[in-house]
């Protein structure tokens, strides 16, 4: 006999299966790190929250330190954002890419989320110049994932029509205060926490 779990265990299930990957290339002197995001939209309220017309961004930083000395010293780092929306005209899913105050790369469009989650797992390789060799270095990368608030909503048509502005941070108005009142609710509603990730590669030495 099977056991019904409770729609709050599920959702704890769900969050525990949540996680960030980041791997060492064969060479890491001419690669960066593969990183990929593994079960980020399986949490029930995101979906819900995506479905109904909120945003789910990811934020990554990848940061790329040398160890040998008295402290560890940060060599470079860079960051990217992927954007996750749903269009309700047409029934797909909507995923971008870019950096902010760049225009973004539009990664396609798909109809179910099981599509995306399978883009959002592919591994993603950002470009970090390993500045000398006969060191050792490591790789640390963070993500963090978020429901777009009513005020952010804007700033998203904006960079996605590629108008390279202060991208997705919420300076903007978001319409009438009617409007932005009853965004905010539903937000409130059902919005997801913001999750937080950080994964650090074995150390490797470049000869």
């Amino acid at each position: 006999m099977c056991a019904v779990l409770p729609l709050e265990s599920l959702e704890i299930r769900a969050q525990d299966r949540a996680r960030l990957v980041v791997e060492l290339p064969e060479n890491p002197a001419r690669q960066g790190p593969s990183v990929s995001a593994v079960g980020i939209l399986e949490e029930r309220r995101l979906r819900d929250h995506l479905q109904a017309g909120f945003p789910t961004r990811l934020s990554y930083g990848a940061e790329l330190w040398s160890t040998g000395g008295f402290v560890n010293d940060l060599e470079g780092s860079t960051d990217w954002e992927v954007l996750v929306r749903y269009d309700r005209l047409d029934r797909s899913y909507q995923v971008v890419r870019g950096r902010e105050g760049t225009r973004p790369d539009v990664v396609g469009r798909f109809s179910t989320l099981e599509e995306v989650a399978g883009v959002l797992a592919a591994p993603y390789r950002p470009v970090i110049r390993i500045p000398e060799r006969g060191r050792r270095y490591y790789y640390n990368v963070t993500l963090t994932v978020e429901t777009l608030s009513a005020n952010d909503l804007d700033e998203v048509e904006r960079w996605l029509r590629g108008e390279l502005r202060p991208a997705i941070r919420g300076d903007a108005s978001a319409g009438t205060a009617v409007t932005r009142g009853m965004r905010t609710l539903i937000a409130r509603l059902i919005a997801g926490p913001q999750r937080t990730f950080s994964e650090r590669t074995p150390t490797f030495f470049v000869q």
